[in-house]
């Protein structure tokens, strides 16, 4: 009998007794004693009972752990209780993700109940432990609504056991492994607000939990910006990179960012707070707040600006990526090109030595991203980025470049990247769970009233999907950049051209009027503003200062805010209009030697690389003796050779490295 056919016994009693009263036969039914016990609710169930079959069952499930896996778990839980790191940092990026790839790639890990043993229950292991567990589920599997709450609840307990103890904890952890758990916490919460985004298809369980007053505590937004903010101002972060980029001693530094600010764990959590608030703004659609939070910080990517630490290679990406996709919804295209440029470059250089590392995959899919938006920031403002970059760029996405540069043709090719690249965005409030009605009015919406009837009103959407709300916002940019890319061709064809000639160049129907309304949508899209100038402003005085003074190149402080900018031209076309006339100027970019220095340098390095690489070649036989061809002085004709080779060349013309030219 399966599982859905069985019925427990309580359930088919009331059967039992309709089936005897039908039937009439007299029954002779003994008097046992204390028979009406069963019928008293102050009677308790035999708890030790259920507590033996809870531990049969954990010892079952105990038994089914390998020995390698139980091994581990105890040198895991030892080198964590002596604060060991390089033992700690070796169990985290080799054995967990081995012994995953091993015996766990397709399921759980054991429970946390199920390992306390081994570790003689230690809560704060336990709570790691879940943390793990938890990020194993997240990405291997499908998390159901039990793990979702669960996982708010663990991440509840580690920073409550953080921010709430009595002093700085003595924990010790690898900064990979904080930053993980910053990312992990931001990654759970936006997958749970896209879970409860889609009221769809929701079991009644999923509804009655979501709908519930925890359901709607759980991973709030509230909770989670909560978390961030105390993080920061525990570890007084932003007081440690202004005191760090105004040149103060060590001991002034620890004067001012206090017993928490000076142990590692916090420190590395509030930096890491930080770039997590970029993300959380950024996914809830507030771009100027994000780029905001991170004044002190800045991006890196300037020269002469260095991380405070040496921080994981996946927190640049995201910093970058996130920063970048700020600048480019707040329509700074070039601003969002040159983080993009710069990171990517970085990545490029780095990449050889993350081939082997649990975050390759992840990287590069940041990065395969940041060149899908590289490429709609140089169809929405074309101009000279980095060689290396573009070339990727154009092999990646040439094709859909072109189309995008055909107007509104390529409007589905835009969407198309932009959806692929940009980041999956979320509503700050989900549905209205705890309300019935509006759930169900939010699910079936009423047909709107016709005009002709004003009695019912119309009703709108209560929410839309984030995602394609910004895209509507920057499509709507887009569309309008359409004619450019036509304007602009004919125009560099030209040094003066007459309006109306132009508009005969254009489609039939085209008047003067429209043509130069269309010219100076042409002409705004040539400026915008960006900090292009004021970061190389300031990377120049960063040197200047670093050679004089022998101090450190500030940080982002000295730069002044991300937000900050000038208007500037990013178009090599320039032209005015003088009534019906255009006069065009078109202003040509130097070629940057540099590059092509550096470019050809490397190529070098290759090939003598690969030319050292090659086998020694093969000695020739000697020839025999008699087979030697004389000449006319009794000579051979190789010993004359070989003389000739040999002697030292007095005249002749000299080569650069100070032999003589062979004639």
């Amino acid at each position: 009998m399966s599982a859905q056919q069985r019925v427990p016994l309580w359930a088919a009693e009331p059967d039992l007794d309709d089936e005897i009263n039908d039937v009439d036969i007299s029954l002779a039914i003994p008097s046992y004693p204390n028979a009406d016990m069963y019928d008293d609710p102050n009677v308790q169930l035999d708890e030790s009972a259920l507590a033996m079959q809870a531990q049969i069952a954990q010892q079952a499930a105990f038994a089914q752990i390998p020995d390698v896996v139980k091994r581990f778990i105890v040198h895991f839980h030892q080198a964590v209780l002596e604060n060991n790191l390089p033992e700690i940092t070796l169990a985290y990026e080799s054995g967990w993700n081995r012994l995953t790839e091993k015996f766990y790639s397709k399921t759980e890990w054991p429970e946390a109940e199920i390992i306390a043993p081994l570790v003689n229950d230690d809560q704060i292991f336990l709570i790691l432990y879940r943390e793990l567990y938890y990020r194993h589920v997240y990405s291997r599997l499908q998390p159901n609504v039990d793990d979702r709450f669960h996982s708010y609840e663990n991440s509840c307990e580690l920073f409550n056991y953080l921010l709430n103890s009595d002093g700085p904890v003595t924990l010790s952890l690898p900064a990979q492994w904080l930053w993980d758990i910053i990312d992990e916490f931001i990654y759970q919460f936006q997958s749970f607000a896209l879970f409860r985004s889609r009221p769809a298809n929701k079991t009644d369980d999923e509804l009655a939990m979501l709908g519930s007053e925890g359901g709607g505590q759980a991973w709030s937004s509230y909770s989670v910006l909560n978390v961030l903010y105390s993080l920061i101002q525990k570890s007084r972060a932003n007081e440690w990179l202004t005191a760090r980029s105004e040149g103060k001693t060590e001991e002034e530094i620890e004067e001012i960012i206090g017993e928490y600010g000076t142990r590692p764990l916090y420190r590395q959590l509030g930096y890491f707070s930080i770039i997590g608030l970029l993300r959380v703004h950024v996914l809830l659609g507030d771009f100027t707040l994000a780029l905001k939070v991170m004044e002190r910080v800045g991006l890196g990517l300037s020269v002469g600006q260095k991380a405070p630490f040496t921080a994981p290679t996946a927190a640049h990406v995201s910093t970058a990526y996130h920063a970048g996709v700020c600048y480019l919804m707040l329509r700074r295209v070039t601003d969002a090109a040159r983080v993009f440029t710069g990171c990517l470059n970085w990545v490029m250089r780095a990449r050889q030595y993350h081939t082997r590392s649990y975050q390759y995959d992840q990287i590069n899919k940041t990065a395969d991203r940041m060149y899908a938006l590289l490429s709609l920031c140089h169809t929405l403002a074309p101009t000279r980025l980095d060689d290396n970059v573009m070339n990727i760029v154009r092999e990646k996405y040439g094709d859909q470049m072109t189309r995008m540069g055909r107007g509104e043709e390529g409007l589905s090719t835009f969407e198309e990247i932009f959806l692929y690249a940009c980041p999956k965005f979320i509503s700050a409030n989900g549905p209205p769970y705890d309300d019935p009605n509006a759930l169900a009015l939010l699910l079936n919406p009423p047909t709107p009233a016709s005009p002709s009837s004003p009695s019912a009103p119309v009703l709108k959407p209560t929410t839309s999907d984030p995602t394609h709300r910004h895209l509507r916002a920057l499509t709507a940019h887009f569309l309008s950049l359409t004619h450019v890319p036509v304007l602009r061709s004919l125009l560099k064809l030209y040094t003066s051209l007459d309006a109306r000639k132009l508009a005969g160049f254009l489609d039939a129907g085209v008047d003067e009027e429209e043509v130069l309304s269309w010219m100076m949508v042409m002409k705004n899209a040539g400026r915008c503003v960006g900090r292009v100038n004021i970061a190389a402003g300031a990377d120049k005085d960063d040197e200047k200062g670093g050679a004089t003074n022998g101090t450190p190149a500030r940080g982002s402080a000295a730069r002044g805010s991300l937000l900050d900018g000038e208007w500037m031209s990013i178009s090599d076309l320039n032209y005015v209009i003088d009534e019906n006339m255009i006069h065009i100027a078109e202003s040509t970019v130097g070629r940057r030697y540099a590059g092509w220095f550096i470019r050809n340098s490397e190529h070098a390095a290759r090939v003598l690389d690969s030319v050292r690489a090659l086998p020694l070649p093969v000695a020739a036989a000697a020839p025999a003796v008699g087979s030697k061809s004389q000449g006319k002085d009794g000579e051979s004709k190789g010993e004359k050779n070989a003389k000739a080779d040999g002697a030292p060349r007095t005249g002749g013309q000299k080569v650069a490295w100070g032999g003589v030219k062979a004639a």
